[in-house]
């Protein structure tokens, strides 16, 4: 196949994920993903790719864990050439009634697993790029190795309930911007896409009454779907966003 590049996501087995591995599978890509249950849908799509998809059940909020499981894409494709950081846990609820169970999860999954394995990949990255590629000094349309971070427009926004969760995404944003400038030089690439309210497992515990709220406030009079914001990873990994790194991409609808 004329496209070798590797892509690892996290929290592939449904939901976004899901879609942004079918997608990157479509393209042509060696894809690697874990999650902390897998689905029939995963299954189906490993059966359908043999050699091409590599998918492990295993808790991202284990460090140690992440950190074996990039070894093994390594090891097993040859490197990796883009990250993408989905998996995540949100638990609904006003900020004086979270348990703190509940808020060491967030903290957890949503932003030090992120952080452990953008670390381990950028680490293969960085083996891989001996003398450096400098992003300048590149064509342009050049593939380049990358990162992405799934965000959430609650970030920016905010939206009652999701306190927690909204401060953990905002800080994967300060953290690809920071990111973007440390790597730069290196020609690994760090932008953020932030979604909004899209029809997932995610959202799947909205009351009908905030559904219809963010309905109502959206341009487009709906809720989003993984559909919707698979194209945005494919862009943001392909050979046409080489010069684009550092930014917050929002797809919410016009909300």
């Amino acid at each position: 196949m004329a496209n070798s590049l590797t892509s690892l996501v996290s929290g592939g087995s449904r939901g976004l994920g899901l879609a942004i591995v079918e997608r990157l599978l479509a393209r042509g890509d060696r894809v690697a993903t874990f999650s902390r249950s897998g689905s029939a849908a995963l299954d189906e799509l490993a059966s359908g790719h043999p050699g091409r998809l590599h998918a492990e059940t295993l808790d991202g909020g284990d460090s140690a864990a992440v950190i074996a499981f990039v070894g093994r894409v390594a090891r097993a494709f040859g490197g990796i050439d883009h990250c993408i950081a989905n998996a995540a846990v949100a638990h609904e609820g006003v900020l004086a009634t979270m348990r703190d169970d509940e808020i060491d999860q967030m903290l957890s999954v949503n932003v030090k697993a992120a952080i452990v394995l953008v670390r381990e990949s950028v680490r293969q990255m960085l083996a891989a790029e001996k003398g450096g590629r400098h992003l300048g000094c590149l064509p342009p349309f050049t593939p380049t190795p990358s990162i992405t971070l799934v965000s959430s427009i609650v970030a920016s926004r905010g939206s009652p309930g999701l306190s927690v969760y909204a401060a953990t995404k905002a800080a994967l944003e300060g953290f690809g911007r920071s990111l973007a400038r440390e790597l730069g030089s290196r020609g690994i690439r760090v932008n953020c896409i932030a979604p909004g309210f899209l029809e997932t497992d995610l959202s799947a515990t909205l009351s009908p009454e905030n559904r219809g709220r963010i309905a109502r406030r959206t341009a487009l009079g709906r809720l989003g779907t993984p559909a919707d914001v698979v194209g945005a990873v494919e862009f943001l990994t392909g050979p046409a966003a080489a010069f684009i790194t550092g930014q917050v991409l929002t797809i919410d609808g016009g909300g």
